[in-house]
């Protein structure tokens, strides 16, 4: 029955995240399979950085996380091949209500390396998770490979963000021009 809900949550991101592939920053999304199984959607938030998101479901054990990460990117040779690390928090639930212990909460970290070409980003990681409160264990090691599709490529986001930095400017001059006081020539009239 669970795994019935899980497949559902997935189809259901799938069909928002493709819905929202219009949106004006690099967004990449897919599955990850390892030692656990889930989907990941990362986000990029700055140069080298972005956000990640990942929905899990233990092969080990009965839980479910959901974690969030911030991670900094590191181009090697070329922008499409980078080594990453980041960190995070993650909570979760329990898929068994049988089970005796608390719902997990705690930090996850990460370390990995990912490769981009055309709209396929595939990456290969360590993220350890420790839990602060809760959970099976204090801590899962966790490994996988992500297999994601780029539904807004890099050079969309930086034309984006060039025509927002060149109409604050343009508003900063406006503005500058419009505070400068005129100049009296006729100081004797005053």
């Amino acid at each position: 029955m669970a795994f019935k809900s899980f497949c559902s949550l997935i189809l259901g991101i799938f069909c928002f995240i493709s819905s929202t592939a219009a949106q004006s920053y690099t967004t990449a999304a897919g599955i990850r399979l390892g030692t656990d199984l889930g989907i990941t959607v990362q986000q990029r938030v700055a140069k080298r950085v972005t956000v990640e998101g990942i929905l899990q479901s233990s092969l080990r054990r009965d839980e479910m996380l959901l974690t969030a990460l911030l991670e900094k990117h590191n181009p090697v040779l070329t922008k499409r091949f980078n080594i990453y690390t980041g960190g995070g928090l993650h909570t979760g639930w329990k898929t068994n209500n049988n089970e005796d212990f608390k719902n997990p909460f705690g930090v996850t970290g990460v370390i990995g390396a990912e490769f981009s070409i055309g709209r396929v980003n595939l990456s290969y990681d360590f993220k350890p998770a420790f839990n602060i409160t809760g959970g099976e264990k204090r801590f899962y090691g966790q490994t996988a490979v992500s297999a994601r599709y780029i539904f807004v490529k890099q050079k969309v986001f930086n034309d984006i963000l060039k025509k927002r930095k060149k109409k604050q400017k343009a508003k900063r001059k406006a503005q500058r021009k419009k505070d400068r006081k005129p100049i009296n020539w006729k100081f004797w009239e005053n």
